[in-house]
């Protein structure tokens, strides 16, 4: 039948019983098989909340020729990552570095990774897939309601995980908390497609047990990199991270950032 309505005709077409059913059940399974991935889309640092922070090598959509080569490749000396790694963050120690071509430029500096149920994802072969200097959180706010922000913000991973500035006393919801001067050297440094490694020492020392780490200086520094001949090496790690070579903070399950 057809009805009239505010000048426009449309038709009305009147279902059976088991054609609704049909329908209804058509829809479910299409919402079941098209919706898009929260990690996926999520655009801030609290999108992974399963136990183990989950192992990317492994994801779906995860190159594994990639991976493959990264954890063959030989580690680069005094680190937990491998010589294909343009960043490497320790979650053993709660350190991490900037590298060029298998040399440290950057690091061992200080940073604090996910916790209280958001770890930060293990992964050989993460990418830089976004950049932004003045990120304010989608999922955190501030006590007056304002998005939280997020300064030098380099994402990596799925879910929002970024390395950006913040507290490397406090756990994060994902994210790998610098502070300022080495966030914004992140920010500086990290191009779009760079290989970002998160591991642990203790799990990536028994997988390279026998082999020959890397030891290099680093070269000239490539100016369009952001990081200046003086900026390539930063200073010795403080006193608690060498204290604490596992990274154990007492106070982390109790004082938390938002992201």
């Amino acid at each position: 039948m057809t009805e009239t309505r505010g000048g426009c005709a449309r038709r009305r077409v009147v279902m059976t019983g088991p054609v609704v059913a049909l329908v209804a059940a058509l829809i479910t399974v299409l919402a079941l098989v098209g919706a898009p991935s929260a990690a996926a889309d999520e655009d801030d640092s609290g999108g992974n909340t399963s136990g183990d922070g989950g192992n990317r090598d492994t994801a779906a959509g995860a190159d594994q020729n990639s991976v493959a080569a990264a954890m063959a490749a030989p580690l680069v000396a005094g680190t937990p990552c491998t010589v294909t790694a343009r960043a490497c963050v320790d979650l053993d120690s709660q350190r991490a570095w900037l590298f060029a071509d298998g040399a440290i430029v950057r690091g061992p500096v200080k940073v604090s990774s996910g916790g209280n149920g958001k770890p930060t994802p293990i992964g050989h072969s993460l990418r830089v897939y976004r950049r932004d200097a003045a990120h304010k959180s989608l999922e955190s706010r501030l006590p007056n309601g304002q998005p939280a922000p997020m300064p030098w913000s380099v994402f990596f991973a799925d879910g929002g995980i970024a390395f950006h500035s913040g507290s490397p006393s406090r756990s994060s919801a994902g994210c790998i908390h610098l502070n300022d001067p080495d966030a914004k050297a992140w920010f500086n440094y990290l191009a779009l497609s760079d290989q970002v490694q998160v591991v642990r020492a203790s799990q990536e020392r028994a997988r390279h047990k026998g082999q020959v780490p890397v030891s290099k200086k680093a070269g000239k520094i490539d100016p369009f990199r952001g990081l200046k001949s003086g900026d390539a090496l930063s200073p010795p790690p403080p006193p608690d991270a060498a204290d604490n070579p596992d990274g154990e903070d007492k106070d982390r399950d109790e004082d938390r950032d938002d992201h």
